[in-house]
């Protein structure tokens, strides 16, 4: 009992202090010691130059002037909003870079500390550029809310509680089971619509990126529209998914789109692309 306890006191403890202050919603959020943004950008920038050597990427096309061009904008909005609200120096350590890489894939993704890479399979789905600012400003978005770390910090929790509570249960015969079940019950239960909080978090965020950088708000439902289609409506129940289903999303989206735009005003954006 006495174990359980220390366990139990020693997780509390950890997710009591390693917490930090998500700039964006104003949430305490977690933040275990080793993911840092000292510890992940150096990594980051690593993995991405790594990628970039291993893949074909795009220069000197209209494509590649857009995705740069486009993370520019959404790069310089993130700033001024983040100086407008107290948080100067933000940014500081950021090393942004914004490259179109030729494969079919439909997708984009920005590491931590403003690593950019937008994939040619998603450009007939963006459309235009403000369908290319709903994808980058969603995925940069990601990184200043600092999902990663958050991600990293659940998992190493995830797995403190696994073995904690291996310990505590001093029963070997049905070790197996109990694991097969936290890991399931944690997985649905905890890690899941963590992933599909983050996913909210980061569209709404998204949109006021856009929205300050220049961008009609309204073209995310919109993507997001065509995104469903090409999917051909194939998903997995948004309970067991890491993504909010299309449905649910579009229509966040939509009721998001109009606070994206008041925000806009307070920069001085009223007419949009």
């Amino acid at each position: 009992m006495k174990l359980k306890i220390v366990i139990i006191t020693l997780v509390a403890t950890i997710i009591l202090v390693a917490c930090a202050t998500n700039p964006f919603t104003g949430k305490q959020t977690m933040a275990l010691p080793g993911t840092e943004n000292s510890s992940l950008f150096p990594t980051a920038f690593a993995q991405y130059n790594q990628f970039l050597s291993e893949n074909k990427v795009i220069k000197g096309t209209a494509d590649a002037a857009m995705v740069t061009k486009v993370g520019q904008k959404i790069a310089v909005a993130a700033e001024r909003w983040l100086n407008a609200n107290g948080h100067v120096g933000y940014l500081n350590d950021y090393k942004w870079e914004y490259n179109l890489v030729d494969d079919k894939t439909v997708n984009a993704w920005c590491m931590p500390g403003g690593k950019i890479v937008v994939y040619t399979g998603i450009l007939p789905i963006s459309k235009s550029e403000a369908g290319l600012a709903a994808i980058m400003g969603h995925e940069v978005a990601h990184a200043l809310a600092n999902h990663g770390q958050q991600r990293m910090s659940a998992s190493m929790l995830q797995q403190i509680g696994a073995v904690g509570l291996n310990v505590a249960l001093q029963d070997n015969k049905n070790l197996g089971l109990f694991n097969q079940a936290y890991g399931i019950g944690t997985q649905v239960g905890g890690m899941l619509p963590f992933s599909r909080n983050h996913e909210t978090e980061a569209d709404s965020i998204g949109l006021i990126l856009m929205s300050i950088a220049g961008y009609n708000p309204d073209e995310a439902a919109e993507l997001w529209k065509r995104m469903s289609a090409n999917s051909g409506g194939q998903a997995p129940p948004e309970l067991l998914s890491t993504h909010p289903s299309n449905d649910s999303r579009i229509a966040n989206l939509t009721a998001l789109a109009p606070k994206a735009k008041e925000e806009a005003k307070k920069f001085g954006v009223t007419s949009f692309k």
